[in-house]
């Protein structure tokens, strides 16, 4: 623990001086993780009146470098956020404990306290640690006070632990409080000379419902893996941006699509490329409260896919201006689930939407992961191996079948 302290001390005192947070001219910055901001609510958030603790949080970031910046996010508060410390070290999954010797303070502008205003995000100075690709960062905050409303990630699948006072500069937690979300933390960009960022867009699939608690075995996180075993596209990074239960065209758990967009995708660091899944709960609950033609008309289904091909054609051409290719990612089968009613057109409207998303020049490139993933001998259905049991959420071998479905020659273009 005494190494640990004096190694957040150093760091602390070196970013006393002016020259520590002095711009050094153009810098290209590349994000490496990145999470969907939202409110938390209900269980999702922290006590209400909760004062002075410490969240350590954990993450798994996709690609390498040597220097990094952390973005901490007040997107949904209504009040500031004062964050009293920061510190930033490798970390395990699943464990609260750090490694030592490798303990950095992180500063805002110089100041290793900060208090950013309701609806703002502020971005770290940056702090030179060695990432490895596929390494676990720990993310200690302090919070002297904890906002009403909480800006976060209930989704983490991953767990961070929270204690009492301001232990930032604390080896390994004693007696800490456990919870799967994250609180706050938004992004982090890597400095480096070349590669760029993909940024996947969706909902809870996409988000890692079904994956193991820890085991960073989501659909991304495979492709995270991929990349970096291929020596030519190891420079690029992973950003997870989906949300549990979203949708394009109406709000759910978190913003829609469309409203999220400029925040989720076009902010962050050295986007290149754009994967879209998105769809299936547009369709889903849309057949929640009609399971036959007199209650949903053909005129209404109809007018509900053209809504959503225009939102696709919107986020196509919104990342398009700013250089970004995008790809579209088919609506997998849901037979089974909830809100799949047993109607011709549960099935026959995403098929539609499959079609056009299939359609040559509407998308940059196709991701088919209906195809990947469907049961041969019942399309409208998931693969039995792929199925978390639920009927809609693959299981973390369905998530690893996603990812090697995606050609990665998309990405050398």
């Amino acid at each position: 623990m005494k190494r640990f302290m004096w190694a957040v001390m150093a760091a602390a005192f070196a970013l006393s001086s002016p020259a520590a947070f002095a711009e050094k001219g153009p810098e290209k910055w590349i994000g490496t993780w990145g999470s969907s901001q939202y409110l938390a609510e209900g269980d999702n958030a922290l006590p209400a009146g909760t004062t002075d603790i410490t969240l350590r949080q954990i993450v798994r970031v996709s690609r390498g470098g040597e220097r990094f910046k952390v973005r901490i996010s007040n997107a949904f508060g209504t009040e500031p956020l004062t964050i009293g410390a920061v510190s930033v070290a490798p970390g395990t999954a699943g464990s609260a404990r750090v490694d030592a010797d490798a303990a950095r303070v992180l500063s805002f502008s110089g100041r290793s306290a900060v208090t950013i205003p309701a609806g703002a995000s502020y971005e770290s100075d940056p702090v030179d640690l060695a990432l490895k690709p596929l390494s676990d960062l720990a993310i200690s905050l302090y919070l002297p006070k904890v906002p009403a409303r909480q800006t976060g990630h209930p989704g983490s699948r991953t767990t961070s632990y929270r204690v009492s006072g301001n232990q930032v500069a604390v080896a390994d937690f004693t007696n800490a409080t456990a919870v799967d979300r994250w609180y706050h933390i938004a992004a982090i960009e890597v400095e480096a000379k070349k590669g760029a960022a993909i940024v996947t867009i969706g909902d809870s699939i996409t988000d890692g419902r079904g994956s193991t608690t820890n085991g960073n075995d989501r659909w991304p996180d495979f492709l995270a893996k991929r990349l970096q075993a291929d020596r030519k596209l190891k420079n690029l990074g992973v950003l997870n941006m989906g949300i549990g239960g979203n949708r394009i065209l109406n709000d759910g758990s978190g913003p829609n699509a469309m409203a999220r967009f400029e925040r989720d995708v076009l902010s962050q660091a050295g986007v290149k490329y754009l994967i879209v899944l998105e769809g299936v709960n547009d369709l889903g609950t849309f057949t929640r409260d009609g399971a036959t033609k007199d209650v949903i008309s053909d005129e209404a289904r109809e007018a509900h896919i053209t809504q959503m091909i225009t939102a696709y054609q919107q986020i196509i051409r919104r990342a398009r201006a700013h250089g970004i290719k995008v790809y579209g990612a088919t609506i997998m089968p849901y037979n089974g689930f909830d809100y799949y009613k047993q109607t011709p057109f549960s099935e026959a409207d995403r098929q539609t939407v499959n079609t056009w998303i299939r359609t040559p020049g509407n998308f940059d490139g196709v991701i088919d992961f209906d195809a990947a993933t469907r049961d041969p001998a019942d399309p409208s259905r998931l693969k039995a191996e792929y199925d978390v049991g639920d009927h809609i959420h693959p299981s973390p071998a369905g998530f690893k079948a996603m990812a090697e479905a995606i050609d990665l020659k998309l990405f050398a273009k």
